[in-house]
């Protein structure tokens, strides 16, 4: 079975049968192919891409972090100094007296303490009224004296660090023993009870308890887009032997924030830069030369976040624009890359793809003009064959077949005849007086006739039979399956159709036309021989004749005759 299914399939791809659908096949397969292999480097091209925006939002994100962290070493190194200085206390007279005024002002609304603004930053405090009105405040530990000369410190190295203020926007220290310290100070040294007020209700300092921040770690207050705070609080908190002193606090405002973005993208040419909070809030966006600024909506924010829960660091689609994004490590928030497809076009990855896409249609077009000319041609190759097949295989003017291709296919009918067991039978026919007709009417009205004849015969014998022209007017028919008694019966009625009728010649001429027959059959002598059965038909064709025409002959003459 799969021998013969082989053969079929091969016998269907024949260039012998079909080579009109070969050449469309060979051609589709070109095509498929070409389209796959340019969809793979397509593919390749935008995997390709795609690492170089991760790589190029990811070396930002890794220099901003590289700038965070300064700002949180430099946090970490304050506390390890206060919680040192709560263990150990320098032994200078300035910080014992600074003591001695903290316990006479201790009472005060509102106090500060100063040893020198030049070199150390001033403490400033509330009384121990203010401090025993809410639980979150306390003066009982035993190193308060410690705390403060650990603070006035810290104002000390405040002075001295350059560089953070530079980076940050202030730098705070608040204890829940009723004093606060701040770089760079406060404008206003009247209202202390109300800005001491509002460092220890913020929320960078309430996040701060045990319950609330367990790992005792930095808290980022993210930045409120509905308020008019215009800044972000990192935060970390004070302990010492299990008790919690206070706060340390750096506040960026917005701007530093752009700055730092801006520093870490610089050498970016392509794309727009934004940073988010962790709740999708926008914090600051930096945009490139050149690149027009796109909002993202409600929707596709909610679809980064979503992606954002799965993966902190990949990528999508949005319309013309490809999002990356990548957590910060120091750093509550994520940092987004959209980059335009309009940029894309414009730089080396979209470059290639429109080279690549433009190969291609010019590959597929130049395929598509070689398919349709090299159809053409074999169409017209075809269309040629099969008319030199049917020269070779019909008489052109009756279109039954020639005397070669009636034997031909009359020997495939005896084998299978013969292999089946059945009979099979034919009849040898001539046209009589066909020369007279050809003498006084001319050889066009002998076309005619012929003409007339073979139509007749096909009608009569239809798809069973073969017929073909085997002499100028004579004729050969071979019934498969037909004994010699059912062609004798065919025969006479295509001999009683053709007397039937007179044809028109012209001018009023009719013209009477009838034909002889010979039958034969291999059920009255077993011969399954296609020349034998032609040569007694053709005999009995003869008998026929003589026995004055019109007639059929399917029996021998007697002896005695």
């Amino acid at each position: 079975m799969m021998k013969l299914d082989s053969r079929r399939w091969l016998n269907t791809l024949s260039l012998r049968n079909n080579p009109v659908r070969v050449v469309s096949l060979c051609f589709s397969a070109v095509l498929v192919f070409s389209t796959q292999l340019a969809w793979r480097e397509v593919a390749v091209l935008e995997e390709a891409y795609t690492s170089s925006q991760r790589n190029s939002l990811e070396n930002v994100a890794n220099k901003m972090d590289a700038q965070l962290q300064a700002n949180l070493d430099g946090l970490t190194f304050y506390r390890n100094s206060i919680q040192e200085a709560l263990q150990t206390p320098l032994a200078f007279s300035g910080l014992r007296d600074a003591v001695g005024t903290f316990v006479q002002k201790r009472q005060q609304p509102q106090w500060a303490i100063s040893l020198d603004n030049r070199r150390m930053l001033p403490v400033y405090g509330v009384s121990d009224d203010f401090i025993a009105q809410t639980a979150l405040l306390s003066r009982n530990n035993p190193k308060l004296s410690n705390e403060l000369t650990a603070t006035l410190e810290v104002g000390y190295l405040l002075r001295l660090s350059a560089t953070v203020r530079h980076v940050a926007q202030r730098v705070l220290y608040v204890s829940r023993g009723g004093f606060f310290l701040t770089n760079p100070p406060p404008a206003d040294l009247n209202n202390t009870i109300e800005q001491y007020y509002a460092l220890v209700t913020s929320p960078w300092f309430t996040s701060q308890t045990q319950r609330n921040n367990p790992g005792r770690g930095f808290l980022w207050q993210p930045h409120a887009p509905d308020s008019d705070v215009r800044s972000v609080v990192v935060s970390l908190p004070v302990d010492d032997e299990h008790y919690w002193y206070g706060v340390l606090a750096m506040e960026f405002s917005l701007s530093q924030i752009k700055r730092y973005l801006a520093t870490a993208s610089e050498g970016e040419k392509e794309g727009e830069y934004r940073l988010y909070d962790l709740r999708m809030n926008p914090i600051t966006s930096l945009l490139t030369d050149g690149v027009i600024a796109t909002s993202l909506t409600e929707p596709d924010k909610a679809q980064i976040a979503h992606a954002f829960e799965q993966d902190t660091r990949g990528g999508l689609r949005l319309d013309t624009r490809y999002i990356s994004w990548q957590k910060l490590q120091n750093f509550d928030g994520v940092l987004i890359r959209v980059h335009h497809l309009q940029e894309g076009l414009r730089g080396e990855y979209g470059s290639l793809s429109l080279a690549l896409g433009a190969l291609w249609i010019l590959f597929t077009s130049m395929l598509i003009l070689a398919w349709v000319v090299i159809y053409r041609m074999v169409n017209n190759m075809t269309a040629l064959q099969k008319s030199l097949q049917w020269q070779a295989w019909y008489d052109g003017l009756t279109r039954l077949f020639n005397r070669g291709t009636l034997f031909d296919r009359a020997n495939v009918a005896m084998r299978a005849c013969r292999a089946q067991q059945k009979p099979i039978a034919v009849i040898q026919m001539d046209l009589d007086y066909f020369k007279n007709i050809n003498d006084r009417f001319g050889h066009q009205a002998g076309d005619r006739v012929l003409v007339h004849t073979a139509g007749i015969i096909s009608s009569r014998i239809g798809n069973a039979g073969l017929a073909g022209r085997v002499g100028g007017e004579e004729f050969c028919i071979v019934l498969p399956g037909a004994t010699k008694e059912a062609a004798r019966l065919i025969a006479e009625r295509i001999r009683e159709r053709i007397n039937s009728r007179e044809l028109l010649l012209g001018k009023g001429v009719m013209l009477p036309v009838s034909a002889s027959f010979g039958v034969s059959g291999s059920d009255e002598s077993g011969q399954y021989d296609v020349e034998f059965l032609q040569s007694v038909a053709d005999k009995r064709l003869y008998l026929a004749k003589q026995s004055g025409r019109n007639r059929v002959c399917c029996s021998d003459p007697s002896p005695a005759e």
